[in-house]
């Protein structure tokens, strides 16, 4: 079987997702939900043929994928030799079923001959454990019961000896295939599979359809979009940085960690993002899930959170899998829940802000809500100066990190917009004097006028990518002239083939390679806000090229190779590509009328 790399298309519902590759095979899939022991597990198995199920057309000669236009339903063509061809269809049901969104932790896949007499396989290769192939299976007359950590159940009227013995067979009528929990299988198999594809694929055209974006990268900005839906788990609000673990940040860095949890930072992008699109309910149960956690006011808040909160972040490390390409090692959980980063404060007020402006939305934000969110002000107030680990999670060193305080300064900055806005004209003052000072000093310490630019850190030489947000948090005008010196010192240090580093300094792991995708929307925002606006243009084409076949992007990528790298599919880089994608598009007036 090709190895794709990240050339992956993500299918889910808002509680179950997998990963498939071009030639249509599942590399992954967590179970029962996002951040589960993975029934398949193939892209972290090394050379290892195991965690996986494909169809293997006999002399296959070409193959084409990709989604169904505006869904999360992907359709695979396996062409051989003589001409025969088979169609692959996937999907994760989702859809409105008694006023409630269906969205069961099943995988649905319809196998079917479109010319001639195609001769397949069908293998299933399901692990547990991280890696461990499940022996014990057990056949019935119409499923196979996998019984690893936890049971899944395939439903399936394809032929079940055939299956087991990864016999090949002449596919002379549409097969229909059921991953699942191992409940019987209640309704006739094809009628309930076509429905159930029809009715997920409606539902996605039609939120599609709810959404508001600008006439230019339409398709890339709705691609983003569902992606970033796709990685709510709705039954909490939660939303997780990543679909996988430990794929790693660049080849042998030992930069492998766990994303399949929500971090608060990462979170507020991806809210932001849905928000400018219009689909606000994200919002809205992410403010839930934060605000279950925040209730807590004794209790610090800390950077990431399991999507059900109160489950353990515990770091480990998988010894059955040996990685993205051979890669590791495989972590599982992340320590990172365990470090101080002060910007997690900040960042759940500006989460938070729009419930009090966004008309749109059902029950705004009320002086109760405030109130709770002071609680989280008083401590970003109390730790906006304070050494923490910062945005890249250093491990084994705390610095005074200028992002962090900025977030800081900015929760408390918003405090005093939202108590004007309810009329609390006495908390309005005392959160603009709480504010003040912060920005104040900050600004004086973070700028290194040796470097002539604001730094990573408070006394620091290094520069750092996330100083580009300055703006956008408002604690600078974008032409200020330090900043727009600082943008200078960063398009030369950090600028790699029109990539940006995050920075360039040795960290625990020692000097990066690979650089961030985010950041690189982040400079094209700012040459936008500059004034550089062809400049902008032309680093945003240029990025989009880096995609995958399906429109995903990852964390990382190689400057030179052009390579994706990093967790996948990354909602931070998906995030970015919205927001910058909608802040540079063309209006539709303006493709109408000229403007």
């Amino acid at each position: 079987m090709i190895d794709h790399g990240l050339d992956l298309a993500l299918i889910g519902n808002g509680r179950t997702a997998a990963l498939i590759n071009p030639c249509g095979r599942i590399v992954w899939w967590c179970y029962p939900r996002y951040d589960g022991d993975p029934v398949f597990s193939r892209l972290l198995a090394g050379n290892e043929e195991k965690g996986f199920t494909d169809v293997v057309l006999d002399d296959m000669v070409d193959y084409t994928s990709e989604y169904l236009r505006n869904t999360a339903v992907v359709s695979t063509i396996l062409t051989d030799s003589r001409g025969a061809r088979v169609r692959i269809t996937d999907f994760a049901p989702r859809f409105r079923h008694y006023e409630r969104i269906f969205r069961a932790p099943q995988l649905f896949r319809i196998i079917e001959p479109i010319e001639g007499l195609p001769r397949i396989t069908i293998r299933v290769r399901p692990t547990q454990n991280y890696g461990e192939p499940i022996g014990r299976r057990a056949a019935s007359s119409n499923h196979i019961r996998y019984q690893g950590t936890e049971v899944v159940r395939l439903t399936t009227d394809a032929p079940l000896s055939m299956i087991e013995r990864e016999s090949p067979f002449v596919l002379n009528r549409p097969l229909h295939l059921v991953f699942g929990p191992d409940e019987p299988f209640t309704g006739d198999l094809q009628t309930t599979t076509r429905e159930f594809c029809d009715r997920t694929r409606d539902y996605w055209t039609g939120w599609v359809r709810g959404l508001t974006i600008s006439y230019d990268w339409q398709d890339a900005i709705i691609r983003a979009g569902i992606t970033l839906k796709l990685s709510t788990f709705e039954e909490t609000g939660g939303i997780i940085a990543a679909h996988t673990t430990s794929i790693p940040e660049a080849p042998g860095s030992g930069r492998t960690w766990d994303y399949r949890f929500c971090w608060v930072r990462d979170a507020y992008f991806v809210v932001k993002a849905l928000n400018r699109v219009g689909a606000t309910q994200t919002m809205e149960e992410f403010i839930s899930y934060t605000l279950g956690i925040a209730a807590n006011r004794d209790d610090p808040l800390r950077p990431v959170y399991s999507v059900v909160p109160t489950d353990s972040m515990e770091e480990r490390t998988a010894q059955h899998l040996a990685g993205y390409r051979g890669d590791g090692p495989v972590r599982i959980g992340n320590a990172a829940a365990e470090q101080v980063q002060h910007d997690t404060y900040g960042s759940v007020i500006l989460a938070a802000m729009p419930m009090f402006f966004d008309h749109r939305l059902p029950k705004l934000g009320d002086t109760s809500l405030f109130r709770l969110l002071e609680s989280l002000g008083n401590k970003a107030a109390a730790l906006a100066l304070q050494p923490d680990a910062g945005i890249w999670e250093h491990r084994l060193r705390k610095q005074v990190h200028t992002h962090s305080a900025a977030v800081c300064w900015a929760g408390c900055h918003r405090l005093a917009a939202i108590a004007t806005h309810l009329g609390l004209h006495d908390r309005a003052r005392y959160w603009n004097g709480i504010a003040d000072p912060i920005q104040k000093e900050l600004l004086e310490r973070a700028w290194n006028p040796t470097r002539k630019a604001f730094t990573a850190a408070f006394g620091s030489d290094a520069l750092d990518a996330s100083v580009l947000l300055l703006p956008d948090l408002g604690i600078i005008n974008v032409h200020d002239e330090r900043f727009v010196s600082t943008v200078g010192a960063i398009e030369r240090e950090l600028l790699r083939e029109k990539h940006v580093m995050r920075y360039v300094s040795a960290d625990d792991f020692g000097l990066p390679m690979t650089a961030f995708l985010i950041c690189r929307f982040w400079l094209i925002d700012t040459l936008w806000a500059l004034g550089r606006r062809e400049e902008a243009h032309d680093l945003f084409v240029d990025v989009l090229k880096h995609r995958n076949r399906f429109g995903l992007l990852s964390e990382d990528i190689d400057p030179q190779q052009g390579a994706l790298w990093g967790n996948f599919p990354q909602t931070y880089s998906m995030a970015g590509l919205i927001l910058t994608g909608m802040r540079l598009s063309r209006s539709w007036e303006d493709q109408y009328w000229g403007g």
